[in-house]
């Protein structure tokens, strides 16, 4: 099944991108940090759809993920940063970088309490948010670090990747600048391959709202942007993912494919000695078993999803990330999957992405102001020429 694509305009692609992400984000929580085989043992079958806590009741208490509830809907911190990240679009209204993550991001972690529903309670995100997001809080408000190095020396990993969805969705279409914007963006959060994910996820959101996109102009465009092991694991995963049709079958020759370039390691709560430490051999493993499950999927909303959460491992962040990717290229988001997310989470999924749909066309404007101006400049400067 291919998405349908003419119907699409821009508030779809962005809804659809904003929404699949949030509920891609919430199938997978409760499965987060598993294998296949301990999904499989623990559910009685593959993982179709909402689930409770790993460990049920006891989900206050029980290691290794206490106090969070983990399930039932509930989305994480990957949607938490995703929605923050639209805010501060919507206060800017403008192109972002690493001084407007230090100005406007920050002080959103820190003092405006929300409703967290893996804690059940109002409090400010900051709370939630694990130890390599914590890390802007440190390195910029307390440390007082220039933005554009504060990542350098966080743990790296897919925490940046994870919410760079809005930039790819205001660089609609236009992979190479959203790479650009969020490898900027990316500067005062993460480092090495960390940060180079997070500028490739953001150019293949922006591949995927271009007209006619399928998921292989996805991969295309993510591998014209992607560098060092980053593009080679895509590459490798995608080559793979071409062989299949069905995410079951899919699921261990992925991880084969992207264990050679993924630092963790086999057992993923006990990372190598290695793990999540700046090279240009490695990459983040999210980024190209997401776009592998894109491809496994056909593009189906789905499908894509629910091989992401099977996946097991960092599935809620892989799952956010494909969920992002098929929503933007048209495949429909099981209506009762966003109802359920949307109340259990107590979030309105649709309205960021209403925001942020005209922020963009704000955005879009300002850009074509910018680059009639240049234009006129140098016209003006002599620096187009008649052809003979």
């Amino acid at each position: 099944m291919t998405p349908k694509q003419a119907e699409n305009s821009l508030d779809d692609r962005i809804t659809g991108a904003l929404v699949g992400a949030a509920v891609g984000d919430a199938l997978g929580g409760p499965v987060e940090g598993y294998s296949p085989d301990q999904i499989l043992q623990r559910h009685g079958g593959r993982v179709h759809g909402i689930v409770g806590p790993w460990n049920g009741d006891d989900w206050r208490t029980a290691r290794p993920i206490a106090p969070y509830h983990k399930g039932d809907g509930h989305v994480t911190d990957d949607t938490l940063l995703t929605h923050a990240l639209v805010r501060v679009y919507a206060q800017v209204r403008d192109h972002l970088d690493a001084y407007a993550i230090a100005e406007h991001l920050v002080p959103d972690l820190m003092t405006k309490p929300r409703w967290i529903p893996e804690l059940e309670t109002e409090t400010i995100p900051l709370h939630r948010v694990f130890l390599a997001e914590k890390w802007l809080v440190a390195r910029l408000h307390y440390g007082h670090v220039d933005p554009r190095e504060a990542g350098v020396g966080n743990i790296v990993n897919c925490g940046a990747a994870m919410y760079m969805a809005p930039v790819g969705l205001v660089n609609a279409a236009a992979p190479t600048a959203a790479y650009a914007e969020a490898i900027d963006i990316a500067g005062a959060h993460q480092s090495s391959y960390g940060r180079e994910a997070a500028g490739v996820f953001a150019a293949a959101v922006a591949a995927a709202a271009a007209p006619g996109a399928t998921p292989d102009s996805v991969v295309t465009a993510a591998l014209s942007l992607a560098k060092d092991g980053t593009r080679t694991a895509i590459e490798r995963v995608c080559e793979v993912a071409l062989r299949h049709s069905d995410f079951e079958s899919a699921l261990i020759p992925l991880r084969e494919a992207v264990t050679p370039y993924d630092s963790v390691g086999p057992d993923y709560r006990s990372p190598s000695l290695g793990a999540r430490r700046p090279t240009r051999l490695h990459s983040i493993e999210e980024l190209p078993v997401a776009l592998g499950m894109l491809v496994v999927s056909r593009g189906d909303y789905r499908h894509a999803v629910l091989g992401s959460v099977n996946y097991g491992r960092d599935c809620d962040s892989i799952a956010t990330m494909a969920g992002a990717l098929a929503g933007a290229l048209g495949s429909q988001i099981p209506e009762d999957w966003s109802k359920t997310v949307a109340e259990a989470s107590r979030l309105d999924l649709w309205e960021p992405a209403t925001t942020l749909a005209r922020v963009t066309r704000e955005i879009f404007e300002r850009d074509v102001q910018r680059r009639r101006a240049h234009e006129a400049a140098f016209t003006e400067i002599g620096g187009l020429r008649c052809s003979d």
